[in-house]
């Protein structure tokens, strides 16, 4: 097993056991901090807002100092943020507790590197496996994320305080293992020659595909996955079930990735692509049909494995369309758009679930994937076509 991978994929399983907490408890805590209902998704918000805007630096300090230095601030980054989170719980700070969750958005921009590094990391044969496996990590946090939340919760006066305070730890322990990481530096041809305008980078309709597939799956999964905890608020669930809910969501993101791959290399990107969307709309429709516990459980499971398809067929197909020199600005333009995405989502989840209802947002969220569905069809009949001509 390549050491590099197992470092990066223990990396990922850290980062994620961060979000999925925060996934679970943010918006619990956010709607006890403020003063409105309406703001309660608002930290998440800015940690997503905060991981857009760090991208496109975290990109220009690893071409410049390599990887592993801006791993380990990322990572150190992260706990300051928790420790500030941890502050605003305990003082009854809405404020402070933003503050907290923009910094844990710096360290969430420095891990999407992780699947990067890990295509650098084995040969271009290999690279849907890599994307893959360095995302199962996404299984452990699965169960560690939620579970802390639950055994943690209720340990000190305020709610929560103990499982932020908790999650330090696994930020000090992911800034250890970026520090064992031997990761190859930069080839000559990408250091010297120069990037492709950007006019030039979109004429690429794999890439532009690519870019649309990660946004459309990222963002309606984080719109979804935001907005359920409370609309399972309203539906008089308690945080054990909502905690189930997002822990199995999880478990669905990521546990197929050890298959991911190996299908993408069997059928291909697009197809797997058109698969993650057919499956989000299958989330959406279970979602649209009641908010019964297993509603909620079985719409949240569809939407986690539609979101694993689409997620690594997009950034599979993100390298399959870029050259050497081009490959730190599409990274960045990928992950700031992505983010961008998130970002919007995760903000106006609350509102939109305050206002409109789950039902609405759910009616919402097919639109976007009903598009790329249509798009990967598109373009999946005019390769066919082109093939067919030439032979």
């Amino acid at each position: 097993m390549n050491r590099n991978l197992i470092l990066l994929t223990l990396s990922q399983a850290l980062m994620m056991t961060v979000v999925g907490l925060l996934l679970s408890a943010s918006a619990l805590v956010g709607a006890r901090l403020a003063d409105s209902a309406a703001l309660a998704t608002l930290p998440l918000a800015l940690q997503y807002l905060v991981t857009l805007m760090a991208l496109p630096l975290a990109s220009r300090l690893m071409a410049q100092r390599g990887r592993r230095p801006v791993f380990v601030a990322g990572a150190l980054c992260g706990g300051a943020g928790l420790l500030l989170a941890a502050a605003g719980i305990a003082l009854g700070r809405f404020s402070l507790f933003c503050l907290g969750a923009a910094c844990v958005g710096v360290y969430g921009a420095v891990g999407q590197f992780y699947r990067f590094a890990a295509l650098e990391a084995v040969p271009p044969a290999a690279r849907g496996r890599a994307v893959s496996l360095t995302l199962s990590g996404g299984v452990l946090a699965a169960f560690a994320g939620p579970a802390i939340a639950r055994v943690t919760r209720d340990l000190l006066d305020a709610p929560f305080l103990a499982s932020f305070l908790g999650l330090v730890a696994c930020t000090l322990l992911s800034a250890l293992l970026a520090m064992a990481l031997r990761l190859p530096r930069a080839s000559p041809g990408e250091a010297t020659l120069p990037c492709r305008p950007l006019r030039s980078l979109l004429g690429d309709g794999g890439l532009r595909l690519a870019l649309a597939g990660g946004m459309v799956g990222y963002g309606v999964m984080n719109l979804l996955m935001t907005a359920t905890p409370l609309a399972m608020l309203c539906a008089r669930l308690d945080f054990g079930a909502t905690a189930g809910v997002i822990q199995w969501h999880l478990v669905a993101m990521f546990a197929p990735s050890f298959l991911t791959g190996a299908l993408i290399g069997r059928v291909g990107t697009r197809a797997v692509m058109g698969l993650g969307g057919v499956l989000t709309l299958g989330g959406v429709a279970v979602a649209l049909s009641g908010t019964a516990l297993a509603h909620f459980q079985v719409a949240l499971v569809l939407l986690g494995v539609g979101w694993n398809f689409l997620y690594v067929a997009a950034t599979s197909l993100l390298a399959e369309s870029w050259r050497e020199e081009d490959k730190a600005r599409v990274q960045a333009i990928n992950d700031s758009l992505v983010f961008g995405v998130v970002s919007l989502a995760t903000f106006g989840a609350g509102p939109l679930v305050d206002r409109f209802g789950w039902e609405a947002v759910n009616r919402l969220a097919a639109l976007p994937v009903v598009a790329l569905l249509v798009w990967v069809c598109l373009q999946r009949l005019r390769r066919g076509g082109a093939l067919a001509s030439r032979g």
